[in-house]
């Protein structure tokens, strides 16, 4: 008699679940996209078909940067990333090339490329990796849902519970939850309630408002620089910055910002009578010579660094991960947050080369190495807030002067020294660990001082003013040379 023949049990699925279908949750879908068989992203609201604003991120409507340091993190998890957006309108620009940039301590020269960043809408960034992540076989999106709890206990998270768009319970099982949910993220007391407690928090507040409005670009320019005027912490003013970036549609979107006493208005009336106001009225002057696309000036408050460190649980639950503006969320000023969220995403990816999902202490181990440039990005942001008028939170470490004063005097040299220009791009842009700024040769740099003279005002050429002047109106900016 011949025995029938037995079919060996299907491997039961690997599934994984994002909570959040912004920036860093479409990022960790791609990362997943690749070791699990199904990734469900869960987003709470209906997301657009275009690069238009998203209802949970009214941020975007200010200038958002991507430094090269996240760029280089995106192509890893996207290869081709870059392309697609430079596709779909935005800009790659040369730094300090294309910036004319008043920092702290003075303008910094125009070298030769030494990092680079992206810019257009923020908007047009997520719609182009939204696009491509929804693509992959294994991604699935969930909208008008919302969750309500993880489930599992304190020692493993095995899914999630959801309500749908008509009121109802979902429970879905995960092999790995990443929370990406950002600055709303409920993710300390879904922890409490499974026995998961103590996370310390801290928080920086320097009283930051934004004020962004849209503007036409002149005919022309399409090769513009970036224009922008920083504040110098350590005058004990508000600090108030104006910037302008080169957007999609041949726009300048223009972002203006103030501290605790000096914040900006909602009123159109006011806004370039600020940006005339600040340290250098550069900006004032080329807004004066285009025309706004509206009289609507979006005003913004969510400015707090804010800072949970999970990595420092005494217990962590397997099958949980906490990504982006989740673990930590930044002064918008400094332009951080899209970069330490793709770096922690490199990290997560990483880390399931070497093991598969469900590994023992793989949570922990990715949770440790996100904290890494959520640190570094820390660091930099809250020990110049801290330092404002009326700022509020924690207080800096000790040696954080001697600190302060070392960076000020390295910013100083590279308003004329090539080399502590390249080292301070470094850092800034997320390019380089923050401990360069170390290494002997820029040490040397940064205590010989600028080498030589710093431009003595905004370093435009004669044909960049040219092409500003066609917006209508005349200047009084004198041209600098460019490099």
């Amino acid at each position: 008699m011949t025995r029938p023949t037995q079919t060996a049990p299907s491997p039961r699925p690997r599934r994984a679940v994002v909570i959040g279908g912004g920036m860093a949750g479409m990022l960790a879908a791609a990362v997943l996209a690749d070791f699990a068989d199904e990734v469900t992203v869960i987003e709470r609201d209906a997301l657009p078909e275009g690069p238009e604003p998203r209802k949970s991120l009214p941020q975007a409507r200010h200038v958002h940067v991507l430094w090269s340091g996240g760029a280089r993190a995106f192509e890893q998890l996207l290869p081709g990333i870059t392309d697609r957006w430079l596709a779909a309108g935005a800009r790659r620009i040369p730094l300090p090339t294309g910036l004319v940039s008043m920092t702290a301590q003075g303008w910094l020269p125009r070298w030769p490329e030494m990092q680079y960043m992206i810019a257009c809408t923020r908007d047009l960034l997520d719609w182009v990796v939204r696009e491509n992540v929804l693509e992959l076989p294994a991604v699935s999106l969930l909208q008008g849902h919302e969750i309500h709890a993880l489930e599992g206990d304190d020692r493993r998270v095995t899914g999630v519970r959801v309500r749908t768009p008509g009121g109802e319970d979902l429970t879905i099982g995960a092999d790995l939850v990443i929370d990406a949910g950002g600055r709303g993220s409920r993710a300390t007391e879904w922890l409490r309630a499974l026995g998961v407690g103590g996370i310390e928090e801290a928080e920086v507040d320097s009283g930051l408002v934004y004020a962004s409005r849209l503007y036409r670009a002149p005919e022309g320019s399409e090769a513009f620089p970036i224009v922008n005027v920083q504040s110098n912490p350590s005058d004990p003013v508000p600090g108030r910055t104006a910037t302008i970036v080169p957007v999609e549609g041949r726009r300048w979107l223009v972002t203006l910002s103030g501290t605790r006493g000096g914040e900006p208005s909602r009123d159109p009336s006011q806004f370039e009578a600020f940006a005339r106001s600040i340290r250098h009225p550069v900006v004032g002057e080329l807004l004066a010579m285009t025309t706004p696309l509206s009289d609507e000036v979006t005003l913004s408050r969510s400015t707090v660094n804010r800072r949970r460190y999970f990595e420092k649980a005494e217990a962590w639950p397997e099958g949980l991960i906490v990504v982006g503006d989740s673990v930590a969320t930044y002064n918008p000023l400094y332009g951080q947050g899209m970069t330490v969220a793709a770096q922690g995403l490199v990290g997560l990816r990483n880390a399931l080369r070497q093991n598969p999902l469900g590994t023992r202490g793989l949570s922990r181990r990715v949770q440790r190495a996100i904290a890494g440039p959520a640190g570094l990005a820390w660091e930099l942001a809250t020990s110049q807030d801290i330092l404002y008028p009326g700022a509020v939170g924690r207080q800096p470490r000790p040696g954080s002067a001697l600190a302060n004063a070392y960076v000020n005097r390295l910013i100083h040299a590279a308003t004329g020294r090539a080399q502590a220009t390249r080292a301070f791009l470094g850092v800034v842009t997320m390019s380089e660990p923050v401990t360069s700024w170390l290494h002997p040769d820029t040490v040397v740099a940064a205590m010989r001082g600028p080498g030589r003279k710093a431009p003595t005002g905004p370093p435009l050429t004669e044909e960049e003013l040219k092409v500003a002047a066609c917006g209508g109106g005349a200047t009084q900016i004198q041209p600098t040379s460019a490099h």
